[in-house]
């Protein structure tokens, strides 16, 4: 009989903890969560699901502009933003509440408090209950990062939270930021009437996309009048009756933007204090718990996963991560570390934009021999039936061996179409067998197809 009250202890119940500990009930561990807050971590209560049913939500209202062309006369007197961001919060209880449901059902105990680990096996609970196991999980998650001189304040400069708790739309607002959070943001406050100023210091929106895929968004957002800022910095801000004019600086012209509120998504900073780390050895790196291939720290019972380690702050890598240190734990371990190129990114705004592996950029600096294929979202005739033409498949490989190097997809549906690529590169698939697999007529999918068959120079719509 073990002298630990449980196998394993997981502090945090997000998407990296509530998975671990019920991939440990199945594989036999008796596992605890620790949760401070709502199980479901930021992803479920204040990220992934609720931004979500608002983009869709949004994309709906979107649709009255499809409706007036078929001469339907849409009244939108009566909208009511609150009503969007009830639904919302609907839907992020409802997930919340199915997390709970399945710790119960796979036996795993909840304890609600805050946890600090005490030693190698022992955490505390609200400095006053001590629980012990023979492995211990970090899985605390991110937070909001800001930046000096546009400190949050979740009423006028808010963070992506405090975006996601807005009951009322802003005349106008200006977004620092345009990765994966800063555009969907822009998309849905757009897609509301809000005028929109969205602001990235570097050359491009969704600066870690391929170029070509950011360039089919930003298109599509010009004409949706998302007016953009790229090469820029925000200096400063001054408040005047309630209204924000932020100073702007692009090499070396200046200009400046007034605004009702202002948005920060400038990234996420990983929760890693008041666990105890200092006093147990457990190195940090800027913030990041520091871990081996089976995300162990430098303690051997202890673990960290998801975005308080420094590896791509997703809810779905968390989760893998997770499988892949309780797999380890109960000796059933079949992979260590998630490869790099195998992570996938996903942005939800419209057009979608997803990719993994290497961009041409990274191909080249690597000294890597590749080519790329792209086809045209529009020679799939689905594409042109539904209206959502605007896309593309890009393929990048190596030119010597076909080897997939990495696929970048923008368009309707992109998040879900990528996986097919990707499942490819897992299984050390070629683009021929992509190319010879029968797709569905008509499909969103054929476009998959008909890259890969452009990478081995048979695309027939192209």
């Amino acid at each position: 009989m073990s002298d630990f009250n449980y196998d394993l202890i997981v502090i945090g119940a997000g998407p990296g903890g509530y998975v671990a500990a019920i991939r440990a009930a199945q594989l036999g561990l008796k596992a605890a969560v620790v949760e401070k807050d709502t199980p479901g971590g930021v992803c479920l209560n204040w990220g992934c699901i609720p931004s979500k049913s608002l983009i869709s939500q949004a994309q709906k209202f979107s649709y009255i502009g499809d409706l007036k062309k078929m001469g339907v006369q849409v009244d939108i007197t009566g909208f009511n933003y609150a009503n969007v961001h009830k639904k919302s919060r609907i839907a992020a209880a409802k997930l919340s509440k199915g997390v709970e449901y399945l710790l119960k059902k796979n036996e795993i105990e909840l304890i609600r408090g805050t946890a600090e680990i005490e030693d190698s096996h022992t955490v505390v609970i609200d400095n006053d209950k001590y629980i012990t196991a023979k492995n211990i999980l970090i899985a605390t998650g991110s937070r909001s990062k800001d930046i000096k001189g546009f400190e949050f304040d979740e009423i006028d400069i808010l963070s992506s939270t405090g975006a996601l708790n807005l009951e009322q739309l802003p005349v106008s607002i200006l977004i620092l930021g345009a990765g994966a959070i800063g555009v969907e943001f822009a998309y849905v406050l757009n897609s509301f009437g809000v005028e929109v100023h969205l602001v990235e210091m570097m050359d491009q929106i969704l600066p870690l996309e391929d170029n070509e895929t950011a360039e089919v968004v930003a298109k599509s957002f010009k004409r949706k009048k998302i007016k953009m800022y790229t090469s820029t910095i925000a200096e400063r801000y001054e408040k005047d009756n309630d209204r924000y004019t932020v100073f702007l600086k692009r090499g070396e012209n200046e200009s400046n933007v007034t605004v009702d509120k202002i948005l920060v998504a400038v990234g996420r900073t990983p929760n890693s204090e008041n666990l105890g780390l200092e006093k147990l050895g457990i190195e940090r790196e800027r913030g990041f718990i520091k871990v081996g291939d089976y995300y162990q720290t430098g303690v051997p019972s202890i673990y960290a996963i998801g975005d308080v380690i420094n590896s791509p702050l997703l809810a779905h890598i968390a989760s893998k991560e997770g499988e892949i240190a309780v797999e380890y734990m109960a000796g059933h371990s079949t992979e260590t570390k998630i490869d790099p190129m195998l992570i996938h990114g996903a942005t939800y705004c419209e057009p979608q934009e997803a990719s993994f592996g290497l961009t041409e950029k990274k191909s080249a600096e690597r000294g890597i021999p590749y080519k790329k294929y792209v086809f045209p979202y529009r020679g799939a005739g689905k594409s042109v039936a539904v209206d959502e033409s605007d896309g593309l498949v890009k393929i990048i490989y190596n030119s010597e061996t076909k080897e997939i190097l990495g696929a970048h997809i923008v368009g309707k549906d992109a998040t879900e179409l990528i996986h097919e690529i990707l499942l490819a590169k897992k299984a050390n698939l070629l683009p021929k067998d992509i190319a010879a697999t029968i797709h569905a007529h008509p499909t969103l999918a054929e476009a998959v197809m008909e890259a890969a068959r452009g990478v081995e120079g048979w695309a027939i719509h192209a």
